[in-house]
Parts: C-alpha cells; sequence; structure tokens
C-alpha cells in the first residue's frame, strides 16, 4: 500500500515510491559528494527508511539537507551530519555501542544495521523507540547507561559542549568516541579515543549537527 503525505510548501504529493527515489538522491548528491565513502554506511542509508522515524507531519522533510525539527527543540541530523558520524565510528559486528541522544531511533537503527549491539539513550518524555535488537535506556543524557558498560563505542548524535567524565568512564580501555562540539556557535564533527581515563578528540570537519541538551560546559570560577 502506497500511502500519501501533503508536502503544502511544495504543492506536491510524496508517496512510498517518492520516499524510495529521494533516498537515492540523498545518497548520491549528499553523502558521496561529502567524504561518506564508506560502502558499508553508503548501503545501510541507502537501505533504511529515513522517513519512518518522523512523525507523518515531517515525513516529507526526511531527506532534505538540513537538521529536520522534531520536539521540545529537539531535531535529527542532517544526513550528511549521520554519514560522517558513521563513517568516522567505524563500526564492526559486535561491537557494544552506546548512543546517547537516540532521539526517534534512526540513528539507532542504522547501528544496529551495522552490526553493532546498541545501548541506546533518551530522555524520559521522548518518543516511543521500536528498533529491533536495541536496548533503549530512558534518562538524562549525560548519565549514559553505566550498566551496560563496558563500551567499545560513544556514538554521541548531535553536538554537545563537553564528552562528561560520566560517559568516558563507560568506555572499555580504548573505546572510541564519535561527537559533535558545539563551541562558540559552530558545529564540528569530531572523534577520538579513550585512554586511561582520558579522552583526546580531533576536530575533523565544520559541521551542521543537532545540539543536545544537558551538555554545558561546567562553570570555571575564578579567584
Amino acid at each position: 500500500m502506497h500511502c500519501q503525505y501533503s508536502y503544502a510548501k511544495r504543492g506536491i504529493v510524496v508517496t512510498e515510491q517518492n520516499f524510495s527515489s529521494m533516498r537515492a538522491a540523498m545518497v548520491e548528491s549528499q553523502l558521496r559528494t561529502s567524504d561518506v565513502d564508506d560502502q558499508r554506511v553508503i548501503a545501510v542509508m541507502a537501505r533504511v527508511p529515513r522517513e519512518d522515524f518522523l512523525p507523518a507531519e515531517r515525513r516529507a522533510m526526511a531527506y532534505i539537507d538540513r537538521a529536520v525539527p522534531l520536539w521540545d527543540g529537539r531535531a535529527l541530523n542532517p544526513p550528511v551530519a549521520t554519514g560522517r558520524l558513521l563513517k568516522e565510528a567505524q563500526v564492526e559486528p559486535g561491537d557494544r555501542v552506546l548512543l546517547i541522544g537516540a532521539a526517534t531511533g534512526y540513528g539507532a537503527a542504522l547501528l544496529a544495521e551495522l552490526g553493532a549491539s546498541v545501548t541506546a539513550v533518551e530522555e524520559e518524555g521522548g518518543p516511543e523507540i521500536s528498533v529491533p535488537g536495541v536496548t533503549v535506556v530512558r534518562g538524562p543524557l549525560n548519565a549514559g547507561a553505566a550498566d551496560g558498560a563496558p563500551y567499545d563505542l560513544l556514538f554521541i548524535d548531535g553536538a554537545v559542549q563537553n564528552v562528561p567524565a560520566a560517559l568516558v568512564a563507560q568506555l572499555a580501555e580504548g573505546g572510541r568516541v564519535v561527537t559533535g562540539l558545539a563551541e562558540r556557535g559552530v558545529t564540528r564533527l569530531c572523534s577520538g579515543r579513550a585512554v586511561a581515563g582520558a579522552l583526546g578528540l580531533a576536530r575533523l570537519a565544520d559541521m551542521e549537527m543537532a545540539v543536545l541538551p544537558g551538555f554545558a560546559e561546567p562553570e570555571r570560577f575564578t579567584f
């Protein structure tokens, strides 16, 4: 059955067949032209229907090249940001992944498709998340899910002002981290590793990313 969704701004009707075409166009015009060159990442993003992870009134926006508003200031990352995070994450089958900012479950679904065992953290009051094989934990994003530690990968699906020590502590020695950093109004893609309880991050590229709540930089006192 092909359901139809009105896209009033453009005066067109979007069908399930259109979604398939838009997904293919996203891969060719957004991912492949923006250094998303990991074929496994491209394959899962070409396969997983992004529109299924948006409320009905936002489905027609699934493949635009910008963040899609969700609820209470939250947003779904632009496709390029998702693709670059997945590329830098270098997910291998069997990896234990702590996903922070699960939102509607799109990132969790992609990670699971790549073969990861995913624990996805989202705040209380967010939308229901139902992704096969994914464990959903409700609570503060900055607290993580210590009961499932240690993790091989910390995947923060958005930009934060800092990566809390509580999350780094939930990684295995040498565990990988991919995230966005929000610095002075600019969001940047970053990756790194946890070594001896400390995290070093490399800034890779300026990129539009959804900003996650609850990660304000700690206040610094001066004397």
